[in-house]
């Protein structure tokens, strides 16, 4: 490759300068306004302040709606124990909470260790009845059935 000889061999060093570029007169009646220096425009046949008349809505309920639960059958969902499959990959996995192929939480139940009370929970040392559902808890703690906090005891 041959050189040129018009082009200069040796960087610029120093950073930008400042250029002075002085504003053309003729280009300055076409620069776009914006902003609060335009007038309001006007929008024919809009009208913000009033509205047109509307005809009455029923305001009753909805007959055919339950808002109740269904009776309890009895019939509960098995937690998942021993091995189960990963929901994403179908990777089954024995032990632990990730799943050894693809890591995502495994579907597994924590099993809650037996609580052995004696006589109502009232009478036991340290536990007491929680007052939405009545399953005996500590004081201070959440209830382990329904998550309401119970009171502590003076």
């Amino acid at each position: 490759m041959a050189r040129l000889p018009e082009l200069e061999l040796t960087p610029h060093t120093g950073g930008r300068d400042a250029v002075v570029a002085p504003t053309l007169p003729e280009l300055d009646a076409t620069r776009l306004r914006s902003g609060p220096d335009l007038p309001a425009q006007v929008v024919q046949d809009l009208e913000l302040t009033l509205s047109g008349p509307t005809a009455d809505a029923p305001t009753g309920g909805l007959d055919g709606l339950d808002t109740g639960r269904a009776p309890d059958d009895g019939v509960r969902t098995a937690a998942p124990l021993g091995a189960v499959a990963c929901r994403y990959c179908r990777h089954v996995q024995a032990t632990g909470l990730l799943c050894d192929n693809c890591g995502m939480r495994l579907p597994r139940a924590r099993v809650a260790q037996a609580v052995v009370v004696t006589g109502p929970a009232g009478e036991a040392e340290g536990w007491m009845a929680c007052p939405t559902c009545h399953t005996p808890g500590r004081p201070g703690r959440n209830c382990t059935e329904c998550g309401a906090r119970l009171a502590e005891e003076a």
